[in-house]
């Protein structure tokens, strides 16, 4: 009798080519969302150019942490082929 499940690892399963980007997408969005947080300049007055640097790097982190997960995403739900009875005529055809 074979088993319902299999053990990880077996049957030549390749690893998901996006899960270390959206884990990094991830991350950078906690990060710059942190950084973004704790420059609030209504709390602690500071020099401008000094808050104008950490809400720079806190929007550069999330707008990079945005855009991998965005392309993560997009990998794992684009389709590779058309499904069957798909009849839609594509301009490169």
């Amino acid at each position: 009798m074979t088993d319902a499940y299999e053990e990880p690892g077996s049957g030549g399963e390749t690893t998901d080519p996006a899960a270390v980007p959206a884990a990094a997408g991830l991350f950078l969005l906690a990060v710059g969302g942190w950084l973004l947080n704790t420059t609030r300049p209504w709390h602690k007055p500071g020099h401008p150019v000094i808050l104008g640097l950490g809400w720079a790097v806190a929007f550069a982190l999330l707008l990079w942490g945005t855009v991998l997960v965005a392309r993560c995403v997009r990998t794992v739900h684009d389709p590779q082929q058309p499904t069957y009875g798909d009849r839609t005529r594509r301009s490169h055809e």
